[in-house]
C-alpha cells in the first residue's frame, strides 16, 4: 500500500487496532522490524524481537491502515527484582506520515490495560531526556520520572526512567497520587507518534 502524504488527512476511524498474534509471525514480524528499524540508528537482530514477542505476544500490539502496519507497542510483564510485577515498554513507532493521529497513545493505552487485566502493580520505560514529545504523552498518560540515567543509549545520550503505579504502594486499592492512564489528551504539544522508543540494556 502506498503511503498517504503528510498532507493527507486519514479519518481515524480507518485506523484499526489488534493484538500481536504469533501465528502470524512471517508476515508481522518483517513488518514491525521495518517499521521500528527506521527510527534506529543501529537496528535490533530478529533475536530481540523474538525475546518479547513470543513470551509476551498477548501485551503486544498493532495499529493498521488498509491492511499495512503503521504503529507497534512491544512490551514484556516480569517481577522486578524479586518485587513488583513490572510492565516494561521497550519498542514503541508510528509511521511518520500518521503521527498526529493519538495512534501512540492508543496503542500504550492498551498495552497497559493488558497488564492491568494480569494484575501489574507498575509499568517502567526509558526514553531519552531530549526527547519532549515522548515526555509529554507518557506524562499525560500518568508517568512520573524515576530518574536520570546519565550516557544510557549507545549514542551517549542521556535518558530518563519513567514509572506509572497502578497500585497502592501497600498493594490495596488505587494508589491516590498515581494519575489514571484513561486521561483526556488535555496535554500540549504533538503526540510522540512515531519515535521509537528503546532501551539499550533490554534484559536489565
Amino acid at each position: 500500500m502506498a503511503a498517504p502524504s503528510t498532507d493527507t488527512k486519514i479519518p481515524i476511524s480507518e485506523i484499526a487496532y489488534q493484538r500481536y498474534n504469533n501465528a502470524d509471525e512471517p508476515v508481522l514480524l518483517p513488518a514491525i522490524r521495518a517499521l521500528i528499524s527506521q527510527d534506529l540508528s543501529e537496528p535490533y537482530s530478529i533475536y530481540v524481537y523474538r525475546y518479547f514477542l513470543y513470551q509476551w505476544g498477548d501485551l503486544c500490539f498493532l495499529a493498521t491502515h488498509n491492511g499495512a502496519i503503521i504503529g507497534v507497542v512491544i512490551t514484556k510483564l516480569e517481577p522486578h527484582r524479586g518485587g513488583p510485577l513490572r510492565g516494561y515498554i521497550a519498542m514503541l513507532a508510528v509511521r511518520a506520515q500518521y503521527r498526529g493521529l493519538k495512534i501512540a497513545t492508543k496503542l500504550v493505552s492498551m498495552a497497559i490495560d493488558a497488564m492491568i487485566e494480569r494484575d501489574a502493580d507498575e509499568v517502567a520505560l526509558e526514553t531519552e531526556v531530549t526527547n519532549t514529545a515522548a515526555m509529554k504523552l507518557y506524562e499525560r498518560l500518568g508517568f512520573l520520572r524515576s530518574k536520570k540515567l546519565h550516557r544510557y543509549y549507545l549514542s551517549g545520550n542521556s535518558a530518563y526512567r519513567l514509572i506509572l503505579y497502578l497500585k497502592h504502594p501497600e498493594g490495596q486499592g488505587e494508589c491516590s497520587e498515581c494519575v489514571q492512564h484513561e486521561h483526556d489528551d488535555k496535554g500540549t504539544g504533538e503526540d510522540m507518534d512515531g519515535e521509537a522508543q528503546y532501551d539499550a540494556d533490554l534484559y536489565s
